[in-house]
Parts: structure tokens; C-alpha cells; sequence
């Protein structure tokens, strides 16, 4: 190699040396100071991001911009489908379990279903195959759908159980595997069994479903009778709807509503409470903020089941 190439290489190398900003979900924050030092090793200059993670829906921008960084790496998650100026690598972390265990667990509950969804997150995805086997040596027939906003076959998120509609007609009964509770209240229109393979826990999602269901309605009852309307707006990339929450303020001022648009990065209650006196809220942001409602102290209604309140109270 002459001086020439040499030269050539070194300045090639240093463009490739740039600030970065990692971003981990509360449970893979422990991996932050193995991960940031092999990057400062490698000569970056490398900043984490010390906030809440909600998905990847909520990547941190807004860190990444205030202090120059050119690419976050964001852990635990699979594409979204945001688009960023920012490039974003995305580090999915796949956690191993046991096919066969989980199989053992759930096939007890299984016998009175022939056909099965299975559906599970990111980190097990790679497994999907194994189980749907297992399931299948035992005489089962076993579907797997695909979601909208996910990247894989069977993935579910906590804003798309598109894996389970997409194949609901053709099930008996849907499987999930997986860590907690989160992703396995999907509402689904067909039994859910939840298989914990990490506390080894399996058992029927109806009771949590039905508790879903009646506070959905509840919300919307709250809706109807509400003068006081607070509408929650997110800032974040993969949860901002300014134009649905414009829509809704609309459609709830015409039937007499009086509606204020809140608009924040994190949604913080607390801080709601100080405006005064809601009735309750239309959340237009994450779908899973509808949960928080014992956080909220007032019912939190989703922005499509919102308009369906004040479709029904014009034709009243």
C-alpha cells in the first residue's frame, strides 16, 4: 500500500467515527456501560439516553439532536416504520426460551381446540417455528398471522394485534408466549391462552379481557355525558396525531363538548389534574394510554372509539 492509500484508508476511517446516541428499554438499560464503552473503544463519542423508552415508537430524537449525534442505536425493539433524519439502527436483542417447554405447558389447556394462532414478541419471534412444530406433532394446526406496523410474522405490539385479526377467522384459539401481561391483552374475538415462560405461569386471558372491555365501555359512557374534555397529544415520532386530535375536538365541540388539546412528550397525569376539572380524556397518542386510567383519575377514551361517542350523539 503506498502513502497515498494509506492516507486514503485513515481518512476514510475517521469519517466513519461520529457521536452516537444509544436508547434501551428500562429492562436493557443494565447493558449501557458494556455497550457504550465497546463504542468508545472503537473511538466514537457516545451518549444514552436516561429516559423512559416506550417502544419504538418513541425514539429519542430530540436527546439525539441536542447534542449532535449522527446515528441512534436503539435496543430491544424492531423497526417501526418511523421515518427519522436521524438514521436509526435497531438492536431487536432475541431472548432463547424453551419450544418444547412451552409447549408442555400450554397442550393441557389446548384439547378441546384443533386450530391455533400463536403470537408472541420480538425477542421470540425466532422461536415461532419451533413451537408451531411442537404444536403441530401433537395434531394441532398452527396459523400465524401478520401485523400491520411489525416486522414479523406472529409479532405483536401493544398498538397492533394485527397478527391475530389477520387469521381470527380461521383459529380456534390464539397462543401467546411470553414475558407479562402487556402484550397479552389483545382483544382478539377468539380465547387467548398466555404461556410465561419465565415465570411458568399459563393460564386463559378472559377475566383481564373482560376488565378491558368493560372499561372501554365505561370510557365511552363517560364521553357521552362529559362538559370537559381534555385531548391528549404525544410529540413523540411514532405516536404524534395533531390531525386526529384537531378531528375530535371538532366533532366534540359540535355536540356541545368543551375541549382542550394537552400536548406533551410523556403524558404525565399528574400534571393534567392542575388545569382543573376534566371530565375525561380522548387520547390520540399510544393506544395502550387508555390503560392508565386508575393513573388518570377520570376514564381515557381512544380517539376511534371517541368518534363513534359523538357519531352517535348527532344522530341523538
Amino acid at each position: 500500500m503506498n502513502a497515498f492509500s494509506a492516507k486514503s484508508l485513515n481518512l476514510r476511517v475517521r469519517k466513519e467515527i461520529m457521536k452516537i446516541l444509544l436508547q434501551f428499554p428500562e429492562g436493557l438499560k443494565k447493558l449501557a456501560f458494556e455497550e457504550a464503552g465497546r463504542l468508545e473503544k472503537e473511538g466514537h463519542e457516545v451518549f444514552v439516553s436516561s429516559a423512559e423508552c416506550f417502544g419504538a415508537c418513541d425514539l429519542a430524537l430530540e436527546e439525539a439532536k441536542a447534542v449532535g449525534a449522527k446515528k441512534i442505536i436503539h435496543w430491544g425493539h424492531s423497526d417501526f416504520g418511523v421515518k427519522s433524519r436521524i438514521p436509526v439502527e435497531y438492536r431487536e436483542y432475541p431472548i432463547q426460551i424453551d419450544a418444547e417447554k412451552i409447549s408442555a405447558m400450554v397442550l393441557p389447556k389446548l384439547s378441546k381446540f384443533k386450530k391455533i394462532g400463536l403470537l408472541t414478541t420480538v425477542q421470540h419471534v425466532g422461536q415461532l417455528d419451533e413451537l408451531r412444530q411442537e404444536l403441530e406433532r401433537a395434531g394441532k394446526t398452527v396459523l400465524v398471522g401478520k401485523g400491520v406496523r411489525t416486522r414479523y410474522p406472529g409479532q405483536v405490539l401493544g398498538c397492533d394485534f394485527g397478527a391475530a385479526k389477520s387469521i381470527e377467522a380461521k383459529v380456534d384459539c390464539f397462543v401467546y408466549f411470553g414475558g407479562g401481561l402487556f402484550h397479552a391483552l389483545a382483544d382478539v374475538g377468539k380465547p387467548l391462552l398466555r404461556a410465561d415462560p419465565f415465570s411458568g405461569k399459563v393460564g386463559w386471558m378472559d377475566e383481564e379481557l373482560a376488565k378491558a372491555r368493560s372499561r372501554r365501555k365505561g370510557a365511552m359512557n363517560a364521553l357521552a355525558v362529559a362538559k370537559k374534555v381534555g385531548i391528549l397529544v404525544s410529540t413523540k415520532i411514532g405516536q404524534k396525531n395533531t390531525r386526529g386530535a384537531l378531528v375530535i375536538k371538532k366533532e366534540l365541540e359540535e355536540v356541545g363538548k368543551i375541549c382542550l388539546l394537552l400536548v406533551a412528550n410523556k403524558l404525565e397525569f399528574n400534571g393534567l389534574a392542575n388545569f382543573g376539572s376534566f371530565d375525561c380524556f380522548v387520547n390520540t397518542a399510544c393506544p395502550r394510554i387508555s390503560d392508565d386510567t386508575e393513573l388518570a383519575g377520570k376514564p381515557v377514551i381512544n380517539l376511534q372509539d371517541a368518534r363513534v361517542v359523538a357519531r352517535m350523539l348527532v344522530k341523538k
